[in-house]
């Protein structure tokens, strides 16, 4: 039975975590997000109470 053959598989396994890890996080890492972030003020904005009628 030759999937009992560990020698195919584990070569197999070797290089796809391999690949994982030399070639794709480069890649992601690359990735920059389109919009820099900007700081917000710390100034709170001021809150306005609601005049709903409730009954």
């Amino acid at each position: 039975m030759p999937q009992l053959n560990p020698t195919p598989w584990f070569a197999i396994l070797a290089f796809s975590w391999l690949v994982f890890l030399t070639v794709i996080p480069p890649k992601v890492m690359a990735h920059t997000f389109p919009n820099t972030p900007t700081s917000k003020s710390t100034e709170k904005p001021k809150a306005t109470t609601w005049n709903w009628p409730w009954h």
